[in-house]
């Protein structure tokens, strides 16, 4: 399928405007995702309707546990990542290439039924970054609201606000995974930057999206209680003091395997510097005690 977010450029190539990124793309390449490739002169979607992963999960599992907790949701994924995570946990599919993984050939009307099928109220966008393949979830999620469904984001909002926008009036919750406060450490781990992260949160707030948010916290990266704070400060400030926040362990994974667990001293620490700052509702996550 062509994508909607795009310019052609001299040469053939085309710069994809869905993200932060611009990826100049020749011809027969992609960008950064994978998953946006210049066919001919013409950017298209490799995964869309092509979902490479399907699984009906509890609420708190994205996590939301302020939005219709004890529910079901129909999580739905394809493959592609705009971020290039070190400790990524789903990176055999994030971190692929559309060819190389398996899909379901799945229409957004498929979706919708499946989702009705399996009697559950909503469906989740998860598991890789699913902003990469928005034009499907677009597509999604405007006849599930027909269909009277809620919409969930699980992202880590590194997107354009034009393409955000579009979606916005179709979203029901989301959950944001704020990587860091650091414009650098978002560079150095994951291959982006930080103020598009911000502004995503900020476009979603005013939209009237229900937010929660995650943080992972990863020893030696992004453990800093004075970065914490600062965090924690910039949210309350930005009147985002009710969004539960969800400071999640870290676990070896991917390229951080030599990375050790974060302990729980340091979780407590975060917990209780966030409600010292003002925010009502913070959660432990990955913690099995």
């Amino acid at each position: 399928m062509e994508c909607r977010y795009y310019q052609r450029l001299d040469d053939g190539k085309v710069e994809c405007q869905l993200c932060p990124h611009h990826c100049h793309i020749a011809k027969g390449k992609t960008g950064i995702c994978r998953s946006r490739r210049n066919q001919s002169g013409v950017l298209i979607s490799e995964v869309y309707a092509k979902p490479c992963a399907l699984a009906i999960d509890p609420i708190e599992k994205k996590p939301l546990y302020h939005f219709h907790p004890g529910t079901t949701c129909l999580s739905l994924a394809c493959t592609g990542c705009n971020f290039r995570c070190l400790n990524c946990q789903n990176h055999d599919i994030s971190q692929a290439a559309p060819a190389d993984t398996d899909h379901y050939n799945l229409t957004p009307e498929a979706v919708v039924a499946l989702c009705q099928k399996h009697h559950c109220p909503g469906i989740a966008y998860t598991y890789t970054e699913p902003l990469t393949y928005l034009e499907y979830i677009t597509d999604c999620a405007r006849l599930a609201h027909e269909a009277r469904l809620w919409n969930i984001l699980v992202t880590a909002g590194y997107v354009c606000q034009k393409p955000l926008l579009d979606l916005l009036p179709y979203l029901d919750a989301a959950n944001i995974d704020l990587k860091s406060f650091s414009d650098a450490i978002y560079n150095r781990v994951s291959g982006g930057h930080l103020q598009p992260v911000l502004d995503t949160i900020l476009a979603m707030r005013d939209a009237g999206v229900w937010i929660e948010l995650t943080n992972l916290v990863i020893p030696d990266i992004n453990d800093d209680m004075d970065m914490i704070r600062q965090m924690c400060r910039w949210l309350t400030n930005h009147h985002l003091a009710d969004a539960p926040l969800h400071f999640s362990r870290f676990f070896p994974r991917y390229k951080l395997t030599d990375t050790p667990p974060t302990p729980l001293s340091t979780l407590r620490a975060a917990q209780r510097i966030a409600q010292e700052e003002g925010i009502r509702h913070v959660y432990l996550g990955n913690v099995y005690i």
